[in-house]
């Protein structure tokens, strides 16, 4: 694409007004017209004459031809989508309007540039206008390759003469604007089994306990616990009154993402899978935020579909954005909205300051899935000092992505080299200090999980799952 027509002269100021240039039909009759005629005239005197008239004649004609070629482009207009929604990784199309006013058969070529960020399959394209249709309607193909907010804000146009010796080239300003939102298609196979209610080979999971939620007084029943006993409704009817609870089932979920600068490394498969050429590529590709999104979305997804309130943070040194739980379709879009241009800042993470944001502005208990990096010992360290300003009022669990090679010593049979071992023995080490993290965060009442790239998802989910099930909110 970088070789295309409209590339090579998209810096141009020049052809931002309108550019018209020779085409290859013009030098290839130059050159069989003038030069044997210019030889002709050369080697014959009395050829002279013939071969002045005849450039003369062909000169007239091109010069004619450029003169007919300059209002070629009025009444073409571009129209374009405002806001394109795509999905990573996922063909999709662009589509366009091509207006032709005078409604004058022709024969377009155009020209669109996108970002890297988003594969193409043409450089180019050619719209042949009818006379007898108004408007043409085209679909631009592509494949997004990273999620995030892309804009398209120039379009090139090219049309020929009548004679075809000059081609009219212009540039036409647009405002498109690509939304790449995650791809959760690719989790949904980990994801199906536990989301839906009934299928082949599942079972429905009781909830443990009677339920926090209360509901309803009711006279004393024997059996009933003295705890459940609600003793001023006692004393004021003169007999025992039992307190009833229902299993609550509209709780607040929130998934807090890390931004910082550990969060830009790239989503490394584990060590255990094999890839294949075509996923180690993907995951070249794809960050650990970008995961993270992924992940939020999906749980946000099974929040959706068991009744539950879903909210979303991000934060790096501050909180950069921040949505309160709820419920349906169109707050499902505010947060996917929210996360699809999340892009990681190369600062270090501020676990105080969205420690007090949430202290201040969560007055209910919810269930707090952070995920974040506390592979470095000085963030690990920093965030269990200051984890009990929100540990002792909301339920938090801390999820991160398994580091390369961050398992136990001797786990690998695969070991060939000397090289190897060293990286077995750095890999240990991290597998050691992220043990000790989750020690340290277990006192605070606080639940740690390093998981593998592909299971992201589908363990966010489940963790979320067992909540419900034991009722632990």
């Amino acid at each position: 694409m970088r070789g295309c027509w409209f590339y090579r002269c998209k810096k141009d100021d020049q052809f931002s007004k309108m550019t018209i240039v020779p085409t290859n039909q013009t030098i290839y009759w130059v050159g069989i017209i003038f030069l044997p005629f210019a030889a002709l005239a050369a080697a014959f005197a009395e050829a002279v004459a013939a071969a002045v008239g005849m450039a003369a004649g062909c000169t007239l004609m091109i010069l004619f031809d450029a003169v007919r070629v300059r209002g070629r482009l009025s009444g073409i207009e571009i129209r374009l989508p405002e806001v394109v929604r795509l999905t990573r990784g996922r063909d999709g199309e662009i589509s366009m309007q091509v207006l032709n006013e005078p409604t004058r058969a022709g024969r377009i070529r155009m020209g669109v540039p996108f970002p890297k960020e988003i594969q193409i399959s043409f450089p180019d394209l050619t719209v042949i206008l009818p006379d007898d249709a108004a408007e043409v309607r085209l679909a631009l193909a592509c494949k997004p390759l990273k999620q995030g907010r892309y804009y398209l804000k120039r379009c090139f146009l090219e049309i020929h003469s009548p004679l075809g010796f000059w081609a009219l080239r212009q540039s036409r300003d647009i405002q498109v604007e690509i939304r790449v939102y995650p791809n959760l298609l690719q989790e949904g196979r980990g994801m199906v089994g536990l989301l839906l209610k009934k299928g082949a080979g599942l079972h429905p999971q009781r909830q443990v306990g009677k339920g926090r939620d209360f509901e309803q007084l009711r006279e004393y029943i024997p059996g009933d616990g003295f705890e459940d006993i609600h003793w001023k409704a006692t004393a004021k009817r003169g007999q025992p009154i039992t307190k009833v609870y229902q299993i609550e089932r509209t709780q607040e979920i929130y998934v807090i993402i890390d931004g910082s600068r550990l969060s830009a490394r790239g989503a490394e498969r584990s060590s255990a899978s094999a890839p294949t050429a075509v996923n180690a590529a993907e995951s070249l590709k794809t960050t650990i935020i970008e995961r993270y999104a992924a992940a939020a979305l999906a749980v946000g997804l099974a929040a959706q579909r068991k009744g539950d309130l879903f909210g979303i943070a991000t934060f790096d040194d501050m909180v950069r954005s921040f949505v309160r739980a709820k419920n349906g379709t169109a707050h499902y879009g505010a947060c996917r909205d929210e996360l699809y241009m999340l892009t990681p800042q190369g600062v270090s993470p501020d676990f105080v300051e969205v420690f007090t944001f949430i202290a201040t502005y969560l007055r209910r208990r919810a269930l707090l899935i952070f995920l974040t990096s506390l592979d470095d010992p000085v963030l690990a360290e920093n965030f269990s000092r200051h984890i009990d300003l929100i540990s002792r009022r909301h339920l938090v669990l801390v999820n991160m992505l398994r580091p390369p090679n961050a398992d136990p010593l001797f786990n690998s049979a695969s070991i060939t080299a000397v090289d190897q071992i060293y990286q077995q023995l750095g890999g240990h080490m991290i597998w050691q200090s992220l043990l000790e993290t989750e020690r340290s965060l277990k006192r605070h009442g606080v639940g740690f999980s390093f998981l593998d790239n592909e299971n992201l998802c589908a363990d966010l989910i489940s963790q979320y799952l067992n909540v419900k099930k034991r009722q632990l909110l």
